[in-house]
């Protein structure tokens, strides 16, 4: 059973002071939790390490699907795999950071990954600052968590100029390059989280600019602002599927961008592949021991609970929850449903005493740094509620 301890919330005055103004869901309900997850050292170690150990077999998997060209099998659009290539090719084309969402972990039961958020992860305001906020509105010890998200993506900032090497060689190596950042207008949350990493780049050192995606300028000579300011690196909260399917001469002026060496984006295109939950196919026919990976397939399974998930979707769109027998329990519509399908094995979510399902998010940013959770019914989806954890 989840274990919680309540704590004194943040009023609505006070989270929008910070920022954070998507404190309450259409219904009226609470979006942030007024209780914390209970969570050991030892359980918190353990995320620590499966985190880690996942996104090394995303890596072999991705360089598995570029060499068998298995690009169709993940539902890739055609007119990024170019862009997918040449960002896989070139070590400058650095991951900044994603979102591992996973079952079990606490109570005793084993961690398995339900899908990897790789390219435009939400949730990063409220893992990285809202839960820290709330230890110390209520008198605790900030310390007392497994966070160190802002630390972790200003230092992976910082490698996008050392790559491997110590952080520390940042200052001889930085030559005053910019980074861009821009999300859409008209939506607060993607803004203030985009805002946010701005924040972080600034902090590693970088001069940084914010432009909204439909103002900011593109060309073969590279990405610029709406004042016709150059940028080396452009951050965009917006995902790559997206951008194939509804902005295709965008797609391609990117890939032409790229090809010039004239910008690098982030996060990189070849997040795509691990963003398509057809990788966890490709996971589990190269590592089919590993514990924390549930048995997937582009084919229903035959004889167990599964999931019928999209390649690409959020928030739990068009998904069913389908029993041994082929029959559909509980299924939520979406504007997902041309996306090809996978069907993953079913796993029971943590419960607490109101039988109230949680599901853990492990940010990665170089290595697994921070961990929240969500809460909801049996598919989560946008009216579920965030909540944070202590290290008791």
């Amino acid at each position: 059973m989840v274990k919680l301890q309540k704590v004194r919330p943040l009023d609505d005055a006070t989270l929008e002071e910070l920022g954070f103004s998507w404190h309450t869901d259409s219904d009226g309900s609470k979006y942030v939790s007024d209780a914390l997850v209970n969570v050991t050292s030892q359980e918190a170690e353990v995320y620590y390490e499966a985190v880690n150990e996942l996104y090394d077999m995303y890596v072999e998997a991705a360089e598995y699907v570029i060499q068998n060209d298995l690009f169709f099998e993940l539902g890739i659009p055609f007119n990024l795999v170019d862009s997918i290539k040449k960002s896989w090719e070139n070590d400058v084309h650095w991951h900044l950071y994603g979102r591992f969402d996973l079952a079990g972990g606490i109570d005793g039961q084993a961690i398995k990954l339900i899908e990897f958020n790789a390219d435009t992860p939400t949730g990063l305001f409220e893992t990285a600052l809202l839960q820290w906020a709330i230890l110390k509105h209520n008198g605790m010890n900030e310390q007392m968590q497994f966070n160190n998200i802002y630390e972790s993506i200003s230092e992976n900032f910082k490698r996008l100029i050392t790559l491997f090497d110590d952080t520390k060689e940042f200052e001889a190596r930085y030559d005053g390059w910019k980074i861009l950042f821009s999300s859409i207008s008209q939506n607060a949350e993607e803004e203030v989280t985009t805002r946010l990493l701005q924040q972080m780049a600034t902090d590693a050192g970088f001069n940084t600019g914010f432009e909204h995606l439909e103002n900011t300028h593109f060309d073969e000579e590279g990405i610029f602002d709406a004042n016709e300011n150059p940028y080396e690196y452009w951050f965009k909260l917006y995902p790559w599927e997206d951008i194939a399917s509804d902005e295709p001469e965008l797609a391609t002026m990117l890939t032409t961008i790229m090809q010039n060496q004239k910008v690098i984006i982030l996060n990189p295109a070849y997040t795509l592949l691990f963003q398509s939950k057809g990788m966890m196919k490709i996971l589990c026919d190269l590592f089919p021991e590993s514990p924390y990976l549930l048995k997937t397939s582009f084919e229903p399974l035959q004889g167990i609970k599964q999931v019928e998930k999209t390649v690409f979707g959020r928030e739990g769109a068009n998904t069913k929850i389908i029993d041994a027998d082929g029959v559909t329990l509980i299924q939520n519509a979406g504007p997902y449903g041309n996306y090809k399908k996978v069907y993953q094995e079913y796993i029971e979510f943590p419960k607490d005493a109101d039988g109230v399902k949680y599901q853990a998010g492990v940010f990665f940013a170089y290595e697994a740094c921070g961990l929240g959770f969500r809460k909801g019914s049996e598919i989560l989806d946008n009216m579920s509620k965030f909540v944070g954890h202590i290290i008791s």
